[in-house]
C-alpha cells in the first residue's frame, strides 16, 4: 500500500532539511577550519625540517637530492601529514553530506510541485 503525501509533510520535510542543511554548513565551517589548521601546521613544519635537514647535509659536506630531504622532512612531520590527511577526509565528507541534502531537498520539492498539481486535477 502506498503512502499518501500531503502538502503539510512536503512542508515539514523541507523544514526539516533545511534545518539538516543548517546544521552541515556549520559542521562543514569547522572541518575547513580545522583542514586550514593543520596544513598550515604541514607546511610550516615541513619547511623548518626541510631547512634543517639542508643545512645538516650542509654542515656535513654531504650532497642529498631534492627528494631525499622532501622524504626525511615528510618522515618528521608524519603526524602532521596524518592529521592534514585526516581533516581533508572530513570536509570532503561533510561536502559529500551537503549535496546529498541539496538532492533531498530538490527531490522534496519535485514531491511537492507533484503533489500539488495530483490535488488540482482531483
Amino acid at each position: 500500500m502506498s503512502e499518501i503525501v500531503t502538502p503539510q509533510a512536503v512542508e515539514k520535510r523541507l523544514r526539516d532539511l533545511g534545518r539538516e542543511l543548517d546544521e552541515a554548513q556549520a559542521e562543514l565551517v569547522l572541518a575547513e577550519d580545522s583542514y586550514a589548521k593543520w596544513k598550515s601546521e604541514f607546511e610550516v613544519t615541513c619547511a623548518k625540517a626541510r631547512l634543517r635537514i639542508g643545512k645538516a647535509a650542509l654542515a656535513a659536506g654531504q650532497k642529498i637530492t631534492v627528494q631525499e630531504k622532501e622524504d626525511q622532512a615528510l618522515v618528521e612531520c608524519e603526524v602532521q601529514y596524518r592529521g592534514l590527511l585526516g581533516s581533508e577526509a572530513v570536509v570532503k565528507a561533510t561536502r559529500a553530506n551537503m549535496q546529498r541534502i541539496k538532492t533531498q531537498i530538490d527531490i522534496a520539492r519535485s514531491v511537492g510541485t507533484s503533489v500539488r498539481s495530483s490535488m488540482e486535477l482531483a
